[in-house]
């Protein structure tokens, strides 16, 4: 199994951070939870999540103030940002869109409908979570089915180095520390040592080159991580 999809909740007000909470994880998700913008900032860098709910209304560092840096950030200007508040005039909405919102909730808002605008984000950029085939150069995957192809030729992973093969293609180019791909690989709850993450990765490498005798697309990025292209 896949480890879960993370979802930061970024809301002060306990009542309403309670709910989102409450359905995210009845939806699966992993929930991480800030009360500020600063508490968010720091989460988002050390432990990127999957998407952020954003409150537009937070203390001292507002929401358009911390989508504004999650977006102007290389290391989190990919991530999803919903942006919910209670200002409902379409200048408001043009406002938070324009400062890189991915999507604007006004509230009160229907839960039903906000678990749908997430699942359409998160499709954007986990497109493997919902059974789409990913293709980078000649390597295609097909995550509904559990098969891998390169250059035509079907090939065998292990189901650990199938979701690190997953991970890689759903973001080429993007650095993962070992620690993130742990994350997202086996899951926040397990551990495991950081140095198993090498040798998984060397055991996707050698399936990789090995069938065809193509080149490897994995990339080491010297005190950093590894990235795929």
């Amino acid at each position: 199994m896949s480890a879960q999809l993370s979802v930061l909740v970024v809301e002060d007000e306990a009542p309403q951070r309670e709910v989102l909470v409450y359905n995210l994880e009845a939806e699966g998700y992993h929930v991480q939870q800030a009360t500020s913008g600063d508490a968010a900032l720091d989460l988002a860098r050390e432990d990127a999540p999957d998407l952020i709910l954003l409150d537009w209304m937070l203390p001292e560092v507002s929401g358009i103030e911390v989508c504004r840096r999650l977006k102007s950030a290389p290391e989190t200007r990919s991530i999803p940002v919903i942006m919910i508040s209670a200002r409902s005039e379409e200048v408001d909405r043009v406002r938070g869109l324009e400062t890189g919102a991915d999507d604007y909730v006004v509230k009160p808002y229907s839960v039903v409908e906000l678990m749908a605008r997430i699942r359409t984000q998160l499709r954007r950029v986990r497109p493997a979570s919902v059974g789409e085939i990913l293709e980078f150069g000649d390597i295609q995957v097909n995550s509904e089915e559990h098969r891998v192809f390169r250059a035509g030729a079907e090939l065998h992973l292990g189901p650990t180095e199938f979701r690190l093969l997953t991970t890689f293609m759903e973001r080429p180019g993007r650095v993962w520390s070992r620690d993130q791909l742990l994350d997202r690989v086996w899951g926040r709850d397990i551990y495991v040592d950081s140095r198993t993450v090498d040798v998984h990765v060397g055991r996707l490498r050698k399936v990789l080159r090995g069938a065809t005798g193509t080149d490897d697309p994995i990339r080491t990025v010297r005190g950093a991580g590894y990235a795929l292209g």
